[in-house]
């Protein structure tokens, strides 16, 4: 495993995450299984087994962060991680969660931009460290920005939050430069939380800026919603709970699919060559930038944490590198906005 030092938190975290969204509702990324040409989600109690056993197994192997948020699964997520962390020393693990989506009254299941009223922060954090089990949370963030509350409101809750020891380390998710620099007014801002990888690269000045300001990004979507893995070579069909129909749609669009297929043709030369796997090329390609942090990674069995945990086994060459940003910028990969944030 590689590890990164970030800067305004003091702290060595490893170049891989996991991410917990597929985790949380155990219907996303392939646990809604089909039969009879209906969807059925017969299989979630395997699914939550093997979700466990995937998160243990990337401590086991070197990953000292997860990721996770109480709108995956409506607090389904945070539970999960929190069995699985039991049996191991907390001190060397790193918890990432964040607050303000709160479910509507009238529709529960229906993300909402939401509270990041004083009142709010604190009813979320008790919640979740609740829900984990938790003395206290490593990265808090605010997972969207919310128009309606002033952000001193919000970063005064916080910084409440790290003087009662509740918290360590303040994050923003899904903010602007502008937004961040606002919020850095009435507190320190240590990470961000952006979405990042070869298909969406349209935050890397924002990252870029950030790293200057020492602050560090955990990406989400590393793997492209799962385009990068190489397994999707057909443009599917999603059932609508999938979130890759919904958050991920625009990648799949039919143009930008048939640039994505050109770039795996490459990608599947580079990984042949290292007799690797087209995901580690991915994540390689991610995590050697030197303004990205840690990449958030989604895993659903044990198998395929081992798997992106030895992608630091080996790196991609200056030459690999540079032959996949030319792809990218030859084709116009990933500068366009496509994920619905």
């Amino acid at each position: 495993m590689r590890y990164k030092h970030f800067k305004n938190s003091d702290v060595d975290v490893s170049s891989l995450a996991v991410g917990t969204w597929g985790i949380g509702s155990l219907t996303e990324f392939g646990y809604v299984e089909k039969e009879d040409g209906k969807y059925t989600t017969r299989g979630i109690v395997e699914a939550r087994t093997k979700a466990i056993e995937a998160i243990q197994a990337a401590l086991q192997n070197g990953v000292n962060i997860i990721d996770t948020a109480p709108c995956y699964g409506w607090g389904a997520s945070e539970i999960i991680v929190g069995e699985a962390i039991r049996d191991f020393d907390r001190d060397k693990i790193l918890i990432s969660t964040k607050f303000s989506l709160v479910p509507k009254a009238e529709r529960p299941a229906q993300r909402a931009h939401g509270d990041g009223s004083y009142k709010n922060v604190m009813r979320e954090v008790a919640q979740s460290l609740a829900l984990l089990k938790c003395g206290y949370i490593d990265f808090y963030y605010l997972h969207y920005p919310d128009p309606t509350t002033d952000v001193a409101e919000t970063m005064s809750a916080l910084n409440v939050l790290k003087k009662r020891g509740l918290i360590r380390h303040i994050g923003l998710s899904n903010h602007s430069k502008e937004q961040i620099e606002a919020a850095m007014e009435w507190a320190d801002i240590d990470v961000i939380q952006p979405p990042y990888s070869m298909v969406s690269r349209e935050q890397e000045e924002l990252m870029k800026w950030a790293y200057s300001k020492g602050i560090d990004s955990m990406t989400y979507g590393s793997l492209g919603s799962g385009l990068l893995t190489g397994a999707i070579r057909t443009k599917p069909e999603f059932d609508p709970r999938d979130i890759r129909g919904g958050f991920y749609s625009k990648l799949y669009r039919e143009d930008n699919f048939e640039k994505f297929l050109q770039l795996l043709a490459v990608m599947d030369k580079i990984a042949a060559a290292h007799g690797k796997t087209v995901a580690q090329v991915a994540i390689n390609w991610s995590t050697q930038q030197e303004f990205v942090g840690t990449a958030l990674c989604g895993v659903k069995n044990a198998k395929e944490a081992i798997e992106n945990c030895q992608t630091f086994d080996w790196e991609l060459t200056a030459d690999e590198m540079a032959e996949l940003n030319n792809v990218l910028d030859t084709l116009g990969i990933g500068t366009e906005k496509l994920l619905n944030f």
